[in-house]
């Protein structure tokens, strides 16, 4: 009975601070309200979102904007066709000890190292890069001159594809689609939400984000 009532009050504390996360979200994002409940599903799981919408639908700014108001680090990748896997995951670099002469290699961390990582445009990148997310999606780690090195939890990948432009873009495999918990497609916003976000980004109201949760 115990378990039960403490159970009924850690739901009740959830429910309140989702409502508080979309009280500040939506001090910057207009609408979106069933693409921001699926994004708090796939992180409250612990997984990763694969978002599809044209460009100009402030998918970049909602992730960074889930990220503040949940306090975490974040990350932004713009995935191009000349992107390398070491500018994600990290590279070694030689060095040299000044006192001693000796020389050794050390790892310095790629952008993935971070809580929320925004992969955007990530099917503008040949498979090769593409393939980097793998490891870091499946087992939270990077594998680097056979040692490996764990990213920080909480992590979670929020990469963005756009639907339209087909040119110059590599379709994602099935090992990389699989990663993905949600595939959200991202729609345009209705003609009172369109007024509202005119009147939002042309006034001078610069809106305080807290953090919750």
């Amino acid at each position: 009975m115990q378990s039960q009532h403490k159970d009924l009050q850690l739901a009740e504390e959830l429910a309140a601070s989702f409502a508080a996360l979309k009280t500040e979200l939506h001090k910057v994002i207009i609408g979106q309200d069933e693409i921001i409940e699926q994004l708090m599903m796939t992180i409250l799981a612990r997984g990763h979102c694969l978002m599809v919408g044209v460009p100009g639908l402030a998918k970049t700014l909602l992730v960074s904007t889930f990220a503040k108001v949940l306090d975490l680090q974040f990350s932004r990748i713009q995935f191009t066709p000349d992107l390398m896997p070491s500018d994600i995951t990290g590279t070694e670099i030689l060095e040299e000890d000044h006192e001693t002469g000796r020389k050794f290699f050390k790892f310095i961390q790629g952008a993935i190292f971070a809580n929320v990582v925004l992969a955007d445009e990530i099917n503008r990148t040949p498979p090769k890069t593409q393939a980097a997310l793998l490891e870091a999606m499946q087992e939270h780690q990077v594998t680097s001159g056979g040692k490996r090195y764990q990213l920080p939890e909480p992590f979670f990948v929020l990469a963005t594809q756009n639907p339209v432009e087909q040119e110059g873009t590599y379709p994602l495999p099935e090992a990389q689609l699989d990663r993905f918990m949600f595939n959200l497609w991202i729609d345009y916003p209705t003609i009172e939400e369109e007024i509202a976000i005119v009147k939002s980004t042309t006034s001078a109201y610069k809106p305080e984000l807290k953090q919750v949760m």
